[in-house]
């Protein structure tokens, strides 16, 4: 699945209608993201993402696009802690968050969580309509 969402990336390109947007960068790897979300009635209508990164960057940010659509942006916010504590290896065991957790193994190489995790930092970014590029140097 990561492989597939790497090659294939859902959601790749801007919605007309975003509304919010955050460029991420890391400076570790040369992964660039920039989300875009539409958020109208309190809710992601539409998101999407452009840049260039390696295979789980590119995928992280795939799929976190398909979780997200629907969501509110507090459910996003918890979305991004559930995701975070995944890949960091601190989830609680059993969580529950369908096709992400394909991203889970990245918790065994502690310097591909930060590729797992941009776009997802870039989102919070977006969700808090935040200027300066976000880096994943943490």
């Amino acid at each position: 699945m990561v492989v597939d969402h790497s090659r294939r990336p859902r959601n790749f390109g801007r919605p007309a209608a975003a509304n919010h947007h955050a460029e991420g960068y890391n400076p570790l790897c040369g992964d660039r993201v920039t989300v875009y979300l539409t958020v109208a009635d309190g809710v992601i209508a539409e998101v999407g993402f452009e840049g260039s990164g390696c295979a789980i960057s590119t995928a992280s940010a795939s799929l976190m696009t398909e979780a997200l659509k629907g969501k509110t942006p507090a459910e996003a916010e918890a979305l991004f802690a559930d995701f975070h504590a995944l890949v960091s290896g601190t989830a609680p065991a059993g969580a529950a968050l369908g096709k992400l957790a394909v991203l889970a193994g990245v918790q065994a190489f502690p310097a591909r969580v930060k590729c797992a995790t941009l776009a997802w930092h870039t989102l919070r970014a977006a969700l808090h309509d935040e200027a300066a590029p976000v880096t994943t140097e943490e």
